[in-house]
């Protein structure tokens, strides 16, 4: 019995080894095309949504109904530029919620893996940008959102508890995008 549990730890530690391998990989190749792309193009800097955590920490106090102009692309100015953040802002999302439906497929297995929940994990935060993007800065649209979601039914239950967790983590991605603060 002890030789069992022993392979077991084995091949979690592996796989838990190789996650790890795979995710840093991962970041570090993302982090090359972002820097390689923003030496080719100066100008995109003012698209990425990355880094507008320190315009949200530093925003001065002010009335929370009052449109706050921080939150959004620097540079966008027209409808093509509009139509151009969203796209980087979505795919940004995507490649965010990439790692973390590898994480889910690696700690989840047998019964408790669910497909559908994957797929929820990849597309959720994309759906979300979308959404906040649409909802920036309109109190109105928010409650219309807000009375739009909770007439929805959800009929798919979670398998655990701890799935839970990557749901909400996936709405955080999709949340940060759309604000511009991967």
């Amino acid at each position: 019995m002890n030789r069992a549990r022993g392979r077991s730890n084995g091949g979690s530690t592996m796989r838990a080894g190789r996650l790890l391998f795979q995710l840093t990989a991962y970041y570090v190749v993302i982090a090359l095309v972002i820097v390689i792309a923003l030496k080719i193009w100066p100008d995109l800097r003012g698209y990425l949504p990355v880094g507008g955590v320190e315009q949200l920490i530093t925003q001065p106090a002010k009335n929370p109904l009052q449109a706050s102009e921080a939150i959004r692309a620097e540079h966008v100015g027209n409808f093509g530029e509009s139509l151009f953040w969203l796209s980087v802002a979505i795919v940004g999302a995507l490649i965010c919620s990439l790692p973390v439906s590898w994480v889910y497929m690696t700690v989840r297995s047998g019964s408790e893996y669910d497909q559908s929940l994957v797929n929820t994990i990849i597309l959720l935060p994309m759906v979300v940008t979308g959404i906040v993007i649409i909802v920036q800065n309109s109190l109105a649209l928010a409650f219309s959102l807000a009375g739009i979601a909770g007439a929805v039914r959800f009929r798919n239950s979670l398998k655990s508890s701890g799935d839970a967790l990557f749901i909400l983590l996936a709405v955080s991605i999709g949340l940060s995008a759309g604000i511009g603060a991967i």
